[in-house]
């Protein structure tokens, strides 16, 4: 008998019909003799519509308020769903995160999961039950609040609960087949990938790809949780994300081939993501001297924002200053923007330049380790297509650029047929917006 945990997103369960359909595909799942765990989302946009909510009530909502007010859409969809399964004869439990066992910090909005103690899902499965977790939310022992993980919490729960029982795969069910070479919804001929590498999906979830956010692929790889991405409208195939084992194969080929689970040649590229959620903040006129750079991030990190990119020009001669430009989210743009113009005095520069209208596009691959001419194939294809690159940034298997916002869609047609990812055929997107 496996042990198989499934996510099903907001999509997946929008409303009475998708949530007997949903407990229709669970029902099977257990009749063919699996023990069956399930994460379920909030119906549909109903987690937006309880944050409007809010906002119409208090322009800034309490967060231990807004976590309670946020977590009764999972709830709502967890009670359903297990009502739903037990009209077709199975047992079915739903539980809160706290019931579930996911123990988390004390950070409302943002909490991340410090233990998982599944007992209360362990001992319904042990009677024969399906289990049904709210995902998305957890509680802090040292406060006895409630808290919610963020945007994606559905598929962390859903991973969490998957290593805490040793589950045989993790199923994330959402609105598309699986994972493609690009968002379908921007390039209609992305192709399906059948397996991909954590570690590609981490860049890829990090640059923007919305299927799976970068939390549990993380986690995922960390308690070696295999994925499987797949559509909850058909019974087609998805994709599986798979951990590649620490073996270098240079130094010991015969042991990576008995374990690894991936192919034994790479595909170059796996697919390329694009991000409109970031800005960029440019420090000019910084005295090109040794701990200004310092000074400039620890007042950056001060305020908790995460940076991405970052580019140093090379100083003029003449003035002995240079300019340090970075992205980070767009929402974390005001904050910092405030905290170095109060410490600009200290530092020295002089002035801060802010721009929002930014893309960011991501070329990601483990291939790329033993292939040449990436690079200069995709700055090729950029170039031919009048676009201008602003901002480079590589890792061993990604490269990044920045460029307009209003280029970047066509950015990423371009680079996404230039590497001869585009299938035969439009694929399919049932609906929603990809989780």
């Amino acid at each position: 008998m496996s042990l198989i945990v499934q996510k099903y997103g907001g999509s997946s369960v929008a409303d009475a019909e998708s949530i007997k359909r949903v407990a229709k595909r669970i029902v099977e799942t257990r009749k063919a003799g699996n023990e069956v765990v399930v994460a379920v989302s909030a119906m549909g946009d109903s987690t937006d519509e309880l944050l409007d909510l809010a906002h119409q009530v208090t322009p800034i909502p309490a967060p231990r308020e807004l976590d309670m007010l946020l977590t009764a859409g999972e709830r709502i969809s967890m009670a359903l769903l297990a009502m739903s399964i037990r009209s077709m004869g199975h047992d079915a439990r739903s539980f809160t995160g706290s019931q579930a066992g996911m123990i988390t910090d004390a950070r409302h909005g943002q909490a991340r999961i410090v233990d998982v103690t599944p007992g209360r899902v362990r001992d319904a499965l042990d009677e024969g039950a399906i289990a049904i977790v709210a995902g998305f939310q957890g509680f802090n022992r040292g406060t006895g609040d409630i808290t919610t993980l963020g945007r994606g919490g559905s598929d962390t729960t859903a991973v969490a609960l998957a290593a805490a029982l040793n589950a045989d795969v993790c199923e994330i069910y959402t609105d598309v087949d699986g994972i493609f070479t690009a968002d379908p919804r921007l390039v209609p001929r992305a192709k399906k990938i059948d397996r991909i590498s954590s570690e590609e999906m981490l860049e890829l979830a990090a640059n923007g790809a919305k299927v799976l956010y970068i939390r549990a692929v993380e986690y995922a790889r960390r308690h070696g949780v295999t994925l499987h991405v797949r559509s909850s409208f058909n019974n087609n195939e998805g994709t599986i994300v798979y951990n590649a084992p620490d073996v270098d194969p240079a130094r010991d080929p015969e042991n990576a081939r008995e374990n690894s689970e991936s192919p034994v040649e790479e595909p170059l590229i796996a697919g390329v993501a694009t991000d409109l959620s970031e800005a960029k903040i440019t420090v000019v006129g910084v005295p090109d001297i040794p701990g200004k750079a310092a000074q400039i991030f620890n007042i950056v990190a001060k305020t908790g924002a995460n940076i991405d990119m970052i580019v140093q020009n090379v100083s003029a001669a003449s003035t002995g200053l240079t300019d340090i430009s970075f992205t980070l989210p767009k929402s974390d743009g005001q904050s910092v923007l405030t905290a170095l113009t109060a410490e600009q005095g200290d530092v020295g520069f002089k002035a801060l330049q802010y721009d929002d209208q930014i893309g960011k596009l991501a070329l990601v691959g483990a291939g790329m380790r033993t292939n040449a001419g990436v690079s200069a194939k995709l700055f090729t294809a950029l170039y031919e297509a009048g676009i201008n690159i602003e901002m480079i940034s590589t890792s061993e298997i990604r490269i990044s650029v920045v460029t307009r916002a209003d280029t970047v869609n066509d950015a990423l047609r371009v680079v996404h047929a230039a590497f001869g990812l585009d299938a035969e055929s439009d694929a399919i997107v049932h609906g929603g917006t990809g989780r």
